[in-house]
């Protein structure tokens, strides 16, 4: 990990801002907290610039030793719209060739919210510059999941939202969370 004086942390793929990502933190506690007062009528909220939640994203891969996500990152637009890069680091794997051992993943969805669930309803897809169907990403997660031990999942998939949101909202630069 190299450290810029700014504050700015680099490591792999990612530079972030130690200062969002905490910030990002503090807002999860005081979710948690809320949820478990519950002594709320109506919903809360709380709002995330997309370059606090960036940083919290590249915090949370590199503290947690992802090895094969090394790098996402987000632009929020207008009307719940999300466009943004994935970067994957398969090399060492067994991969079928028509794969790459590292790969820039480039996407446009619509971030879709239903009764505290999230899915992501992609509109297009990249890998590098050659636009390619979903099940490509489909392929690359159920690789990822078997490497990793974990649950073979698709990108089309429902997943509960944590900490209590209910609801997502992006606009330009920003996200809004309901709790």
């Amino acid at each position: 990990m190299i450290i810029i004086s700014s504050g700015i942390y680099l490591h792999s793929q990612n530079s972030y801002s130690m200062e969002e990502a905490l910030k990002v933190l503090k807002m999860i506690e005081k979710v948690e907290t809320a949820q478990m007062e519950n002594r709320r009528s109506g919903l809360s909220q709380v709002e995330v610039t997309e370059s606090e939640f960036n940083s919290y994203i590249s915090y949370r891969i590199d503290t947690e030793g992802e090895e094969i996500m090394r790098g996402l990152q987000f632009k929020f637009l207008n009307k719940n719209k999300v466009e943004g890069k994935i970067y994957i680091d398969l090399r060492g794997q067994n991969l079928p060739s028509i794969l790459k051992p590292e790969m820039n993943i480039f996407f446009s969805a619509e971030i879709e919210t239903d009764h505290g669930a999230v899915r992501m309803d992609v509109e297009d897809l990249f890998i590098e510059n050659r636009k390619v169907m979903p099940a490509v990403l489909d392929l690359i997660i159920a690789i990822s999941a078997k490497l990793t031990g974990e649950e073979v999942t698709s990108i089309d998939d429902w997943y509960e939202l944590p900490f209590g949101i209910k609801e997502i909202v992006i606009n330009p630069g920003k996200a809004i969370f309901y709790y």
